[in-house]
């Protein structure tokens, strides 16, 4: 496998482990990826449920973790691989989140859950702010689903920020978390022809490459599984590919053993589609907590302050105690969000294990 370059940065293995909130990628599963020289992600969406003070102060919490984090894992992989972080758009606090990450020394930032269309601004600002040397600053990633959405933000950042994307990461419809597709879309996937939508995404970042002289790899996500899934994406034209789930299951990932427990309990039959308040459906686990919801609006008696565009008096459910409810075990209780090919998990292990076998 050829190393993934992304910028001025290097992995000697292309696999990008996919960031997952709330805790489940923090500084343990994060530090180990990039010890085993691949990318290691932590994901920034309520990482500091467990600080001192959370209850009272979720904001401040939030941006202490996430530098925190970033310096343990970094140094659990001791300069191997890369350390990055996946920040919502959706966040109310997404700014703040990307300035801690460049304040941190993040390798890279992946942003999705809407469109990241000011990431090279609020970065630039806070390196100038920080005074980073231009080699520590991070390289920018957005997720995107379609040639649409692709096209948007890279004419986007190269009209306004006259520069363009360091990676670009597809974001298929076999993912986990909330996802970029209508419920339609996800009720028929084989129709999607959604191999065609990777070639087309990957033919319209040339422009831009021939513009700023510069590769732009991209990373394909959702519903890679193992070697042989990694080599058929390689041969649509991707650089790397991004995997999630099966990073869950193993004994570094940050969640509770009940967490990854569910995993490994997984059948493809569990598996379902759940509307999140962020406004995008997602795919999850069946459990109590996804039962109570078919007939019963949750009561929500604090706000977290996670969305921007949440109002806890119309959403069903509190999204931030729904998944922290999960990290911490309480599995019958909270959203257990994975991808589609969990069903297919059945042992934990170590992550040196898992790199092995999908880079041997």
């Amino acid at each position: 496998m050829n190393k993934l370059i992304i910028k001025n940065k290097t992995a000697e293995y292309p696999v990008i482990q996919g960031g997952m909130g709330v805790g489940i990628s923090r500084s343990s599963l994060a530090g180990a990826v990039a010890a085993e020289k691949g990318v290691g992600i932590i994901s920034t969406a309520q990482i500091g449920y467990d600080e001192e003070g959370f209850e009272n102060n979720q904001a401040e919490c939030n941006l202490r973790a996430i530098e925190k984090h970033i310096k343990k894992a970094k140094e659990i992989a001791k300069g191997a691989g890369l350390v990055g972080v996946n920040i919502m758009v959706a966040l109310k606090h997404y700014k703040e989140h990307v300035k801690a990450a460049v304040k941190a020394g993040a390798d890279v930032i992946i942003c999705g859950a809407g469109l990241p269309v000011d990431l090279p601004d609020i970065v630039k600002k806070a390196a100038e702010e920080f005074q980073c040397k231009k080699e520590d600053i991070p390289a920018l990633a957005p997720i995107v689903s379609s040639e649409k959405a692709a096209k948007i933000i890279l004419k986007m950042w190269s009209k306004k920020y006259n520069q363009t994307a360091d990676l670009l990461v597809i974001e298929g419809p076999k993912a986990g978390g909330h996802l970029g597709f209508s419920r339609e879309q996800l009720s028929d996937i084989e129709h999607l022809d959604y191999e065609e939508e990777i070639k087309k995404i990957i033919a319209c970042k040339k422009e831009y490459e021939d513009r700023y002289q510069c590769k732009i790899p991209v990373a394909v996500a959702g519903g890679i599984y193992d070697k042989q899934d990694i080599e058929h994406v390689f041969s649509l034209g991707a650089d790397a590919v991004q995997i999630a789930s099966r990073f869950v299951a193993t004994y570094e990932c940050d969640a509770a053993p009940e967490y990854k427990q569910a995993y490994i309990n997984a059948t493809p039959e569990d598996i379902e589609i759940v509307q999140s308040p962020v406004g995008m459906p997602g795919r999850a686990l069946h459990n109590k907590f996804i039962e109570r919801l078919e007939t019963t609006r949750q009561t929500i008696k604090k706000c977290y302050q996670c969305l921007e565009k949440c109002n806890p008096a119309e959403v069903p459910y509190c999204i931030t105690k729904a998944l922290t409810d999960a990290v911490k075990g309480d599995i019958d209780n909270g959203l257990i969000f994975c991808g589609a090919n969990v069903g297919r998990i059945n042992k934990i292990m170590s992550v040196h294990e898992l790199m092995h076998e999908l880079c041997g």
